[in-house]
């Protein structure tokens, strides 16, 4: 009726089923892989090990220079962390979760006495058990990378990507994969 063996059209769906299943992945994921950005260069480059394996050109947090420090300052986070989740489903484009805040940033805002300690506690557990974080504290959190453009400092306090730039990425970067954000 179709003009397919049924076993063709079947192999035809599972390939495009396994493209699709949890978001976009073009590529096989970077081994080895490794994310640093550069704030004041507007840079994201994704390593294998050592080996330089792509530069991309970013726009940050409309509060661009500062590091992150609380909910709604608009900067940048800077720091180490982890890539901790991935949306295919993000409002802008697709995005990869960053671990903000991570433990230095706890330890920070509670002495800071921006959290208490058992929020401070509360983001320990989750980044040692490699979850996203609580975002829900003084200090903020939701920060992603991800798509929607990169010409201009426009995010509140995200890592944007012009959306070709971020559905390669996306491709190439798995859970887990280091991140750090230098100044």
């Amino acid at each position: 009726m179709y003009g397919f063996a049924p076993r063709t059209l079947l192999l035809a769906v599972a390939a495009g089923c396994a493209v699709f299943a949890g978001g976009v992945r073009a590529a096989a994921p970077i081994a080895d892989a490794r994310i640093e950005v550069f704030k004041a260069g507007r840079e994201l480059r994704v390593y294998s090990g050592d080996a330089l394996r792509k530069t991309y050109r970013i726009g940050l947090g409309s509060n661009p220079v500062p590091p992150k420090r609380r909910q709604g300052d608009r900067a940048t986070p800077e720091g180490r962390y982890f890539i901790s989740h991935r949306n295919p489903r993000s409002q802008f484009y697709l995005s990869l979760g960053v671990s903000y805040p991570n433990a230095d940033d706890a330890e920070r805002g509670l002495r800071e006495k921006r959290i208490t300690k058992t929020q401070r506690d509360r983001i320990v557990r989750a980044i040692d058990a490699h979850r996203p974080p609580p975002a829900d504290t003084a200090l903020g959190g939701d920060i992603f990378v991800h798509g929607r453009g990169s010409g201009s400092d426009w995010t509140w306090g995200c890592i944007a990507l012009d959306d070709a730039d971020m559905k390669e990425l996306y491709g190439s970067i798995d859970v887990g994969t280091p991140i750090t954000i230098r100044p």
